[in-house]
């Protein structure tokens, strides 16, 4: 994936100092996130805004598309996107990349996924491939299922039927949100019905429902199902104007698990983000301090401290 990104002409922001104190100006005690409505970047922003709290911060988040989201971050209304999943994303972010508006900071998960799927039992059936959708158009009703409109993966589900691509001519992408989607799969599978959608890891629905992804999909979502890498992008700018704040989003490192496990206490227990956020970091102290490596508090005291009084109060 670097050496991907490197060929596109990405540069990922060097590693600051480790020894940096808060100088920012006031205008820096906000950080604004933009949150697209997909539930693990609901919860990695909530994670993030968390640990800003505590460090004296007042970041806010609010609900964009993609497109809206480069452009925001384009024109200084938005400060963060952590959900830049790659290669999936890499035509939304091209332009604000060649015109320099906004900034790589590095990777904030390895290891996604994010391709269709389908039902364990259709996948059983003879449903293994992108290709093999088309001998089973009466069962699936001709109909893809994704999410919002605007998203990348929507926009390439509809190229394919476009194109004709794996025989799709005539096929129907259903948009709708994240869930909406999965209202949809847990009807279809709860009845023993077929349905090919939209999915991704992490997420919960990988461990909700008996679901198999599909091969074949490499010219689409990319290799390895899709296998993606997500990045935190900031606005240029961000890191001269905030180093303290910019030191904290470039040490944020998730994992699959924590954010499967927020996830499945945001959807499957009804949890609000920020307090399944919460609840997770008191279950799991350790994975903070090197996120604080190099930061301190908006004021400059120690960050560790504060952040972890502010988890135990």
């Amino acid at each position: 994936m670097l050496k991907f990104l490197l060929a596109a002409g990405v540069s990922l922001l060097p590693l600051m100092p480790s020894a940096l104190h808060a100088a920012e100006p006031e205008s820096c005690r906000q950080v604004r996130f933009s949150d697209v409505g997909w539930t693990d970047i609901t919860s990695t922003t909530s994670i993030s805004s968390i640990i800003l709290e505590s460090l004296g911060y007042e970041p806010s988040s609010i609900m964009l598309s993609i497109p809206v989201t480069y452009a925001s971050l384009k024109n200084s209304e938005v400060d963060v996107y952590l959900g830049d999943w790659e290669p999936a994303m890499v035509q939304d972010r091209k332009p604000y990349i060649e015109d320099k508006s906004i900034v790589v900071i590095g990777p904030n998960l390895e290891g996604a996924k994010y391709t269709l799927a389908v039902p364990k039992a259709a996948f059983d059936a003879g449903v293994k491939d992108f290709a093999d959708l088309a001998k089973f158009a009466e069962k699936f009703e001709r109909k893809i299922y994704g999410i919002e409109p605007g998203s990348t993966g929507n926009t390439m589900i509809q190229a394919m039927i476009d194109k004709n691509e794996f025989g799709l001519k005539g096929w129907e992408l259903v948009e709708s949100s994240e869930q909406g989607m999965l209202t949809q799969v847990d009807r279809q599978i709860n009845e023993d019905a077929w349905i090919v959608f939209l999915g991704w890891e992490p997420h919960p629905m990988n461990t909700k429902y008996d679901i198999a992804y599909l091969s074949g999909g490499d010219a689409t979502f990319g290799p390895n199902y899709g296998g993606a890498t997500v990045f935190t992008n900031i606005r240029t700018g961000f890191v001269a104007d905030c180093p303290n704040a910019s030191r904290f989003l470039q040490n944020l490192k998730f994992t699959l698990t924590m954010e499967n496990e927020i996830m499945d206490a945001i959807l499957n227990q009804g949890a609000d983000p920020k307090e399944a956020a919460a609840a997770w970091l008191k279950a799991h102290p350790d994975v903070i301090k090197p996120w604080l490596d190099g930061v301190t508090t908006f004021d400059g005291k120690p960050a560790l401290e504060a952040v972890e009084s502010a988890l135990q109060g």
